[in-house]
């Protein structure tokens, strides 16, 4: 796996987790991009977004536009993830990130 994929599954797994963590499940791209700048993966905003497409793909996020932002909801799939009860293939464990 090059270091390339490995930034993009560590990012997704913090997206979730910073769903999961919201009372609502949901977070605009502009708070997911500042979250994931916290944590060192300091990427644009089509990065950021196309991060959030792959969670869509892979089921673990709902995602709405809300004018020119993306809106993502984490999904039952998601939370399954972070609470570690399954493995989404793709994405980073929780525990591997801590």
């Amino acid at each position: 796996m090059s270091f390339t994929d490995v930034v993009a599954q560590e990012a997704r797994v913090r997206i979730l987790k910073e769903l999961h963590r919201q009372t609502d499940g949901r977070m605009n791209e502009l708070l997911i991009q500042r979250t994931l700048d916290i944590y060192g993966i300091r990427r644009d905003r089509d990065w950021v977004r196309t991060q959030m497409r792959k969670l869509e793909q892979l089921d673990a996020v709902e995602l709405q536009p809300a004018g020119e932002l993306l809106v993502a909801k984490i999904t039952r799939a998601g939370r399954d993830h972070v609470e570690e009860r399954a493995v989404i293939e793709g994405v980073s464990r929780p525990a591997d990130v801590e």
